[in-house]
């Protein structure tokens, strides 16, 4: 099962850096180039604001402006006083293109920055399974974790940018 990890350190404290990721809104914004955007699917779903556990989000997108794809996504769970002063949630796939998906975000705190602020490392871990055996092994590594890759950097630029704001 291929993986991917991520490490960005952010500004502001862990609860804030939570809020911000969960937002359905900031994660609209980042999600321009492929034209990612909430699309309503049915009780429990959200479509704006901060997403909780439970509540499932099915994201409309257009990878290279021409691949429509659907990928529907359940939080299974939002920690938001682990110990250490951490926090976390993880979504999983519930349909969509891949076999399997997961997204674990993880939030510890940070020494304080140099003028004092409070400062946080955001960890995503994501695994997924393409489908089709063999010929999605090699779809992995030819585009799916470079896009992937590339929806995280978006992501998490975006959750930076709004963090400074």
């Amino acid at each position: 099962m291929p993986m991917i990890e991520v490490h960005t350190d952010l500004p502001g404290d862990v609860a804030t850096v939570l809020d911000v990721s969960l937002d359905l809104d900031v994660e609209r914004a980042a999600g321009r180039r492929h034209r990612v955007r909430p699309v309503p699917a049915g009780p429990g779903s959200r479509t704006s604001g901060r997403i909780g556990a439970g509540e499932r989000v099915r994201w409309s997108l257009r990878l290279y402006g021409l691949v429509p794809l659907r990928h529907t996504t359940q939080i299974l769970e939002v920690v938001e006083h682990a110990p250490g002063g951490g926090a976390s949630f993880v979504d999983t796939m519930v349909s969509g293109a891949f076999a399997s998906f997961r997204h674990e975000h993880l939030f510890e705190p940070l020494s304080p920055a140099p003028d004092g602020s409070p400062r946080t490392r955001s960890t995503d871990r994501m695994t997924w399974t393409s489908p089709l055996g063999p010929l999605g092994r090699l779809a992995d590594a030819l585009f799916v974790r470079r896009t992937l890759e590339g929806l995280l950097e978006d992501r998490n630029a975006e959750i930076a940018r709004c963090l400074r704001a």
